[in-house]
């Protein structure tokens, strides 16, 4: 089978796509022929060595690269119930230190990292899914927020962002979203109540919607120290990039999300109607060019690779 790996460190050059044994499920696990596999910045942090510099991802031989994955089961292992050959699944591989991942051709996963697709959702679509909105949620949990209740979402427009403001309006929450002035419409679209332009200071212009400050902010664009400026003394604040977390000023809580698969939370998600958006789809060979153009940035939505 056709595998994307990395040998070294370094610029898109360095992804090679090999032809590699097809690997086995084992025991609780099924192993996935994939339809489509997105291309996210993790992918980038480790192809370039970011993840190994941080103490995150150890050296070895070959890594594997992608965590999501879209397809359908073709062998499941010992002990595995409630999934067949034939069905539809989509999944997280949410392990830095393997030497393949979800951008091959076939993908071995435990069983509850995948979730079922719900009839109606094609699949290159519902690849984009698995971890940017996991981590929508997760982070959207550590806000513990209630209804009623406001929070600041930085990187509103990107793939983590607009879940968390689709999710935090569905929840009943006031939403304050940050993202470039073109994106204003999408993201009230999603359920932002109120809008701030990423180009300006944000505490004051936060405040002056919300006087006091809001009760959590989740920074997906790791804007930090100045996005904490508008959570209330008391607040949370959750910082979605490793290592890009403030200190607690304030008395403000602030807390990392970091993100797990969770098959039986990603089946209710991907249940829930959220909207999906595909950049572009590419064949997996020409994974260096996806990752050029995710440099480049300016993406709305997912690049997607199919084998």
């Amino acid at each position: 089978m056709r595998a994307v790996v990395i040998r070294s460190f370094g610029g898109p050059e360095v992804l090679d796509v090999l032809d590699l044994p097809v690997p086995s499920p084992g025991t609780g696990q099924i192993r996935i022929k994939v339809a489509a596999a997105t291309v996210n910045p993790v992918d980038i942090q480790t192809r370039t060595g970011a993840l190994t510099a941080a103490g995150l991802l150890p050296p070895q031989d070959m890594i594997g690269i992608g965590w999501d994955v879209a397809g359908t089961i073709d062998a499941v292992g010992p002990g595995v119930t409630g999934f067949a050959p034939g069905d539809r699944v989509i999944g997280l591989s949410d392990r830095l230190a393997l030497p393949l991942k979800a951008q091959a051709e076939y993908v071995v996963l435990d069983v509850d990292a995948v979730a079922p697709v719900p009839d109606g959702l094609d699949l290159v679509a519902a690849a984009t899914l698995p971890l940017n909105v996991l981590t929508a949620a997760q982070a959207l949990d550590l806000t513990e927020l209630s209804a009623s209740q406001t929070v600041l979402v930085t990187g509103a427009a990107g793939g983590v962002g607009g879940y968390v403001v689709e999710l935090a309006a569905r929840q009943g929450a006031r939403v304050v979203a940050v993202a470039g002035e073109k994106d204003e419409q999408l993201v009230r679209d999603l359920g932002a109540e109120f809008f701030v332009p990423r180009t300006v200071p944000i505490g004051p212009a936060v405040r002056d919607l919300i006087p006091g400050g809001v009760d959590a902010a989740v920074d997906t664009a790791s804007i930090g120290i100045e996005a904490l400026d508008a959570v209330r003394g008391g607040g949370t604040f959750v910082a979605v990039l490793g290592g890009k977390a403030p200190l607690p000023l304030r008395g403000i809580t602030v807390r990392n999300v970091w993100i797990r698969a969770d098959g039986a939370r990603l089946a209710t998600l991907a249940s829930a109607g959220l909207r999906t958006r595909v950049a572009d789809v590419l064949p997996l060979e020409q994974v260096a060019e996806a990752h050029r153009r995710l440099e480049k940035g300016g993406l709305r939505g997912r690049l997607v690779l199919v084998p």
